[in-house]
C-alpha cells in the first residue's frame, strides 16, 4: 500500500491548536469531505465518533488513529495532524496524543480497511518517522515526513 494514495498534502496540518478529541474529529471531517463525493462532513464526523464510542483509537506513544467506514466512499482517504499541545485521547497507555492519523474507508470493503490500517500503523511504529513528524515545521514537511520510506527502527 502506497500511503500517498490515501493522504494528500492538503489533508495535512502541523501544530493544530485544537484541544479536544471532538474538535479534532470535526477538523478531520472538514479536511477529507471534499475528497469524498456524496459524503457529508456530518457523515464523516458521525462515523469517526461511532468508532471512538467502541473504544479509543489512541494506540499509545502519543499517537491516535481514528478511523471509520462510510457507505458512499469510493476510496480510502486520510488526514494527518500534529498538535501544538498534546491532548487527552483516552489512549491505551493513558498518555496524551500529539500525532493524529485519521482514516476513512469504504464500508463495503473491510479488507482494504485492514490493509490500510496495517500500513499506517507500521509507518507510525517507526521511531524516525514519529520523530520527523513531531519536528516538521510546516504541513508540507509533515506530509513528506509521513510518506517517506524509513529503515526499520521500531518504537518499542
Amino acid at each position: 500500500m502506497n500511503l500517498k494514495d490515501i493522504l494528500s498534502p492538503d489533508s495535512t496540518r502541523v501544530a493544530v491548536a485544537e484541544n479536544s478529541k471532538k474538535k479534532i474529529l470535526e477538523l478531520v471531517s472538514q479536511l477529507v469531505a471534499p475528497k469524498l463525493a456524496g459524503v457529508s462532513k456530518a457523515d464523516i464526523f458521525e462515523s469517526l465518533l461511532q468508532r471512538e464510542r467502541l473504544g479509543s483509537t489512541g494506540i499509545g506513544l502519543g499517537i491516535a488513529i481514528p478511523h471509520g467506514r462510510l457507505e458512499n466512499a469510493g476510496q480510502p482517504v486520510a488526514a494527518l495532524l500534529t498538535l501544538a499541545s498534546p491532548i487527552d485521547f483516552d489512549s491505551i497507555d493513558n498518555q496524551p496524543v500529539d500525532i493524529i492519523f485519521a482514516l476513512l474507508v469504504p464500508k463495503e470493503n473491510p479488507e482494504i480497511h485492514l490493509q490500510t490500517l496495517s500500513a499506517v500503523a507500521s509507518q507510525l511504529n517507526q521511531k524516525d518517522c514519529c520523530r520527523a513528524l513531531r519536528q516538521a515545521p510546516t504541513s508540507a514537511e509533515l506530509y513528506e515526513a509521513f510518506t517517506k520510506d524509513y529503515e526499520p527502527n521500531p518504537c518499542n
